[in-house]
């Protein structure tokens, strides 16, 4: 068996920053896991729909892997990225980076992983190899699948080879901290700021704020959407609050990351963003409780409820990043 020693798996909510907090204390640097997602300009929204679908799908996050470029070069650190079609150069690039003394990011799909429940298609899911053997190998996930855990190399290698939908050719990744991190606000407000300029200028109307109004008028037809109401409408609920979102669809992440970054610079137009975000998270998870009851009475007023709320959110949200947007201004 090889392992990078020193190797430890934290009550982390979102596979992302859950592999890049692993990278990153392996190299010395330990920043929490709303830091990791804030400075990554992780947040964003999108609602995305069409027939080939069997579900609406809300997102509250940037694509996969485009968190981790931003916080690399925001932090100015090495990253390097392999890909390949071939599983044999995919599995070497992996084990030389192991043998070293060294964890490694993967990005793969989580539906052929062992220890993955629910057992969804998601192929930009990411977790933090540290070891392996003849027949496992050693992973850290979120807490929700276990931390710590192991999954085959034959589930890996179908994971690691899986295409569809937000996938990568066999992506690895290692991450090198090299000199003394930059001063707070050198990183804070650009990483603040970029997040909001984006979210306040979506470039289709689906995305940012534009995006969460547009869902509000489609989400109360949601009963004649889906196929099975009491099945589905659950699911999307469930995918909201629990599925690796850090629950409220990534708003407590980022209400969390704001509050921190609140510690560190003096500014109202800080606080003012915090206290809307952490207003949004609420609603957010009330959205999604609202959906799931839908789903598990039939009473469609719950999703003309829930359109509301979402009026409501894309409001506070545009507040927010307003606010936000001005934070390279303060003094």
């Amino acid at each position: 068996m090889t392992m990078v020693a020193g190797v430890e798996a934290r009550d982390t909510r979102h596979c992302e920053t859950t592999a890049l907090g692993v990278l990153l204390r392996h190299e010395g640097l330990d920043l929490s896991e709303p830091m990791l997602f804030g400075l990554g300009s992780g947040l964003s929204f999108i609602h995305w729909d069409s027939k080939a679908m069997d579900l609406p799908f809300l997102g509250g996050r940037v694509k996969p892997f485009e968190l981790t470029r931003n916080l690399a070069a925001r932090l100015g650190l090495g990253l390097a990225v392999q890909e390949t079609a071939s599983p044999r150069k995919a599995w070497a690039n992996v084990t030389a980076a192991v043998d070293a003394g060294r964890p490694v990011g993967l990005q793969l799909d989580s539906h052929h992983l062992d220890h993955f429940e629910p057992k969804v298609r998601f192929g930009g899911h990411i977790v933090a190899l540290h070891g392996y053997d003849d027949r496992d190998a050693h992973l850290v996930d979120t807490a929700q699948q276990g931390g710590m855990v192991t999954t085959s190399l034959a589930s890996l290698a179908a994971a690691r080879a899986a295409r569809g939908p937000m996938s990568a050719r066999h992506r690895s990744f290692t991450l090198t901290v090299t000199g003394a991190p930059p001063a707070p606000r050198d990183v804070l407000v650009p990483a603040i700021t970029a997040c909001a300029d984006a979210f306040l200028a979506p470039p289709i109307a689906n995305i940012g704020h534009r995006g969460i109004d547009r869902a509000a008028t489609l989400v109360p037809a949601w009963f004649r959407r889906v196929a099975a109401p009491g099945r589905d409408l659950p699911r999307i609920a469930f995918m909201m609050e629990e599925a690796g979102t850090g629950g409220a669809l990534f708003r407590n992440l980022y209400r969390d990351f704001l509050a921190e970054c609140a510690a560190l610079l003096d500014s109202p137009h800080l606080r003012t963003g915090h206290r809307r975000y952490a207003e949004a998270a609420g609603l957010w998870t009330e959205t999604a409780a609202l959906i799931a009851e839908a789903g598990g009475t039939g009473d469609e007023r719950c999703l003309a409820r829930a359109g509301e709320v979402l009026h409501r959110i894309a409001e506070l949200e545009r507040e927010a990043m307003r606010a936000l947007s001005r934070l390279a201004g303060d003094a």
